[in-house]
């Protein structure tokens, strides 16, 4: 099976550097509520709009804006989706199909399982006094209806993978990664600055130069889409 992680090169940070955070938040699965601290891995109010926001771009990552405990009860779903595994298994892949740049803690991580399988979306074999998760049917279907934001939110990350990357190239004076090798053309990384200065050079714009901006931006995202990954 596919898996939806995967980056071209290891931690932007090198081995030993980890980003971790253990705000715990009230959030939401699904159609259930979960109140336990330390069941998410994110800022309090929640974290970025998959769906459009700018969670892992700019200002917001670094303020701490990451994912919220539904997001991360995703992952770990799509994870245990390739291949059933203990808790510290699935820490491991977190770490490693995130570029290096996101370690959760066994903390943030086992809370999630027991929701996960308190919600049946997970079941649990123990073996000895370790316990393997496997997924559940109702974790299967929740999977296939969350499947388009499951991938716009791995590819957010494997975008901040990258461009972490690349600034820890830029301030240490380290090559940029060729285009083969998972890097950006000078060209491109230009073309997305321009983009964010004209946008802020335009932020009090009136509502006709609002709408011109937005068709114009509406079919370059078109254009973009239709091209190849």
């Amino acid at each position: 099976m596919r898996h939806l992680f995967g980056f071209p090169f290891g931690s932007p940070f090198g081995d030993h550097h980890h980003h971790r955070a253990h705000d715990g938040c009230g959030h939401r699965f699904g159609k259930h509520a979960m109140s336990r601290r330390g069941g998410g891995f994110w800022s309090q109010g929640g974290g970025p709009d998959f769906e459009g926001g700018d969670g892992f771009d700019g200002d917001s990552w670094r303020r701490g804006r990451k994912f919220s405990a539904e997001d991360l009860q995703l992952l770990l779903l799509s994870l245990l989706e390739e291949k059933p595994s203990h808790g510290y298994e699935l820490i491991k892949a977190l770490e490693a199909r995130t570029g290096g740049f996101y370690k959760p803690s066994p903390g943030v991580v086992y809370p999630a399982l027991t929701f996960l399988e308190d919600l049946g979306y997970a079941t649990v074999i123990t073996e000895g006094n370790k316990k393997r998760y496997e997924l559940a049917d109702a974790g299967r279907a929740y999977l296939a209806e969350n499947r388009e934001r499951l991938e716009h939110m791995v590819a957010r990350l494997r975008h901040v993978a990258r461009k972490m990357d690349f600034m820890r190239r830029a301030m240490s004076g380290e090559p940029q990664r060729e285009p083969e090798q998972g890097g950006w053309l000078p060209e491109f990384v230009e073309a997305r600055l321009r983009i964010k200065r004209a946008l802020t050079q335009r932020s009090e714009a009136s509502a006709d130069e609002q709408r011109r901006i937005a068709a114009i931006l509406a079919r370059a995202a078109d254009e973009i889409e239709a091209g190849q990954p």
